[in-house]
């Protein structure tokens, strides 16, 4: 499988109770057409604090393999045919983060691959998508501290880590698709099989005294804003899962 390096977190805000329509027909009709270009549908999430949130992730092998993609599907007859009952489900689809792995970390390694999903009985787990906005440039440095000091304690604690990602800031190639410009940001997936067993990490860390004196106080003086913390359970077919 060829590497992906060009990542998207796309959070759509939908109109009351459309989230389960939106996923049906996400299922049904945009996952293989969109992997038949070379995007990978990485995960598919629901949103536990927020009914109507849906959350997905795609990847690209690179950005010039992402502006060809999109504009072939974008403009291709299944987008033609279904688009308009999905832009129907949603209020706004413009909260969009480009991103990029951080180096030396595997993004989404847990992952099965399409073709291992009718072995599976569905897909179960908890999904917490961290982020953190950082001042310009702040990402690298950020980033090797994250790996060196906080991966570790969060493993440790037991969560899985998914993925570790900043912003890329190559120009979007397809307007169309608005991604959120101007911001610098690092995030991090971590996996838990339940939701008891990610209240137990949680316990853990806090009981960590190089976790609640150094590292997170550290990582929370870097960030303009609280660090975002979305707690999403993964749809029937998210290959992100526990």
């Amino acid at each position: 499988m060829c590497p992906h390096t060009i990542f998207e977190v796309r959070r759509y805000r939908l109109l009351p109770e459309r989230r389960e329509p939106l996923i049906s027909l996400f299922d049904r009709e945009f996952v293989e057409p969109q992997e038949a270009l070379g995007m990978r549908v990485e995960g598919e999430f629901r949103d536990l604090d927020d009914p109507d949130c849906f959350v997905w992730v795609r990847s690209f092998e690179d950005m010039e393999a992402r502006t060809e993609a999109l504009a072939t599907f974008y403009s291709g007859p299944i987008w033609k045919e279904h688009g308009p009952a999905a832009n129907a489900t949603m209020l706004n689809s413009d909260n969009v983060l480009l991103l990029k792995p951080v180096a030396g970390i595997s993004p989404f390694p847990h992952n099965l691959v399409r073709e291992g999903e009718a072995r599976r009985s569905g897909a179960s787990g908890l999904v917490v998508v961290n982020t953190c906005s950082l001042a310009p440039g702040a990402e690298e440095d950020f980033a090797n501290r994250f790996r060196d000091h906080a991966l570790p304690a969060l493993q440790e604690a037991g969560a899985r880590i998914d993925g570790l990602f900043v912003t890329e800031r190559s120009r979007n190639g397809f307007s169309r698709l608005p991604v959120r410009e101007g911001e610098t940001v690092f995030v991090w997936f971590e996996c838990h099989e339940d939701r008891d067993r990610a209240a137990a990490s949680r316990d853990r860390l806090r009981q960590d005294p190089i976790w609640t004196k150094d590292v997170y106080p550290w990582m929370d003086r870097q960030c303009w804003r609280t660090i975002e913390s979305a707690r999403l359970t993964p749809t029937v077919r998210s290959l992100c899962a526990w």
